[in-house]
């Protein structure tokens, strides 16, 4: 692991996002409360939660952190949703990776809870959207194109 013992402790934030395209009978279904195993949305936003809290047991290398907050949105699209994760910590390396983890977490419990009705869904996108804190500084993802 590196060495982060000598960083000083700030405040740091990270957003990533991921979208998961469907078809539009899957959608349907979401708004319809028709989906056989439960609420999809809500799962893979719980699952997001507690994965971003345990990202330093599926990453190697990467350091336990003491998070501050952790929130993890679906928004519904026409195509698909796309999932939005928050996370904060005040310590001595960023939370980038808790970040990335929680969405694609909950790009994946999202496929699991909807895989009976469709089969085609693909996970796509997962990025990290914009991080701040720490001494590498800001960063904010420029529109593609």
């Amino acid at each position: 692991m590196v060495d982060v013992g000598t960083k000083p402790v700030t405040e740091r934030r990270a957003v990533a996002s991921g979208f998961v395209r469907v078809r539009e009978e899957t959608l349907r279904a979401i708004r319809e409360r028709r989906t056989p195993k439960g609420d999809p949305l809500e799962a893979a936003r719980l699952a997001g939660i507690l994965a971003a809290k345990r990202t330093a047991e599926l990453i190697p290398l990467c350091h336990p952190l003491p998070l501050t907050h952790i929130d993890v949105e679906a928004e519904m699209k026409a195509d698909g949703v796309t999932f939005i994760a928050s996370v904060a910590t005040t310590a001595q390396t960023g939370v980038e990776m808790e970040a990335l983890v929680a969405v694609s977490i909950a790009a994946l419990t999202f496929y699991d809870m909807c895989k009976a009705m469709d089969r085609e869904m693909v996970i796509t996108d997962i990025r990290l959207e914009r991080k701040t804190g720490g001494t590498s500084g800001d960063y904010v993802r420029q529109e593609d194109g």
